[in-house]
């Protein structure tokens, strides 16, 4: 078995070489942003509030599209001294091969605010949404920053030499619970109740992404896998629901393996639960695939798909439907995303182009696997 760390870095991508220790998200410089917003918060604050902003930073470890940058904000209010630690979450430069075409931060600060009025889900405190992008060069929304730990996506926690694999497994299945129970927490949310949390996630939206991602050079295996969804729609989801559409712990942060905060809401929408209990899921096991194609121990008993429903039904006293299909419908989506996350590797000089462009799709095996039977077994659902 290896144990050189060096070795997952070395390897992730395949032909592509896309690296797992290094993803470009952003060419802007943090330092600038934060003094285009100090000049910003002038203009959003009380005459004489005197904003000043510090200690702008840009986290390491997760995010492929929306840029993020931390700061502390200092200003003055009716003679007292105010101090906020700010998340700053900034449209991408989309020159730069963006991950999705469009990216509608109205809606994610919307969906937001709408959580923390109608649920018990812990989310950042929605601040400032600024549509006019000449202040800092793209539209943007500022929240409270939460205090906790990420599950990291670059390396990947499954990796190991991080705190949820040094974890015991108490506490991980302390840490998946209350992952999911914040999940089932928004799902009371119903479309009646939405404000602009945009349409159904549907097949045909996604259908169209990929046909935005690939043009003309086509992918013979995403082609298939589309088909194949389209093929075998499920007939035993649960009513629709605000859907999260990026439900995975590496979107939550966490203290004492309790989740504090749930973040990152740009693929937002209307589903049923059944397709974010698969993409939770699914993100797992695609860190999980990695992890043992590389002969790394990862976490198996950790986030599987049967223990995920059943604590979800002892959450909202509803069993969600067969989530097998759901778990598709995220690996097949995801080798979209991935697809565009490799093109823009390429673009910074982190990858090279493969000559089978399905090579782009670092999980390619794994919903090859899923096309012709054989993935099912593998993670307890033949």
């Amino acid at each position: 078995m290896s144990t050189d760390p060096e070795a997952p870095a070395a390897k992730l991508g395949g032909p592509a070489e896309l690296p797992s220790d290094h993803i470009t998200t952003s060419t802007r410089d943090p330092e600038q942003l934060g003094r285009r917003i100090q000049s910003w918060l002038a203009t959003v604050l009380p005459p004489g509030a005197d904003p000043h902003v510090s200690e702008v930073v840009t986290p390491e470890g997760n995010g492929m599209s929306s840029e993020t940058i931390l700061f502390t904000a200092r200003y003055d209010v009716d003679g007292e001294k105010v101090e906020r630690r700010c998340v700053a979450r900034i449209e991408p430069e989309l020159d730069k091969i963006p991950v999705f075409p469009t990216y509608d931060l109205a809606m994610q600060f919307d969906v937001m605010s709408l959580v923390a009025e109608a649920t018990q889900v812990p989310v950042p405190e929605t601040l400032w949404y600024e549509a006019d992008a000449s202040f800092i060069g793209a539209p943007f929304f500022v929240m409270g920053r939460v205090d906790g730990d990420v599950p990291r996506d670059v390396l990947p926690y499954t990796f190991g030499d991080n705190w949820v694999d040094s974890a015991t497994s108490h506490q991980r299945a302390q840490l998946q619970a209350s992952a999911v129970e914040a999940l089932a927490g928004l799902h009371p949310i119903t479309p009646s109740r939405r404000t602009t949390a945009g349409d159904w996630v549907d097949l045909a939206e996604w259908e169209a992404y990929h046909e935005w991602v690939v043009g003309e050079k086509r992918s013979p295996l995403l082609d298939e896998c589309f088909a194949w969804l389209r093929a075998t729609l499920p007939a035993d989801t649960s009513p629709d629901a605000l859907s999260w559409g990026d439900a995975r712990i590496g979107n939550m942060m966490f203290v004492d393996f309790q989740v504090t905060a749930v973040l990152d809401w740009e693929m937002a929408g209307v589903a049923p639960p059944e397709v974010d209990l698969g993409w939770m899921a699914y993100l797992h096991l695609f860190f999980q695939d990695i992890s043992s194609s590389l002969e790394l121990p990862g976490l198996p008993d950790f986030m599987r798909p049967e223990d995920l429903a059943v604590t979800y039904e002892a959450a909202t006293g509803r069993a969600p439907g067969d989530l097998t299909w759901h778990i598709a419908y995220s690996a097949m989506r995801h080798g979209v995303i991935m697809r565009r996350v490799t093109e823009r590797a390429v673009l910074f000089g982190e990858a090279v182009e493969p000559a089978d462009l399905d090579d782009m799709i670092i999980h390619r095996d794994t919903l090859r696997g899923m096309l012709d039977g054989t993935y099912w077994a593998k993670v307890g659902l033949a």
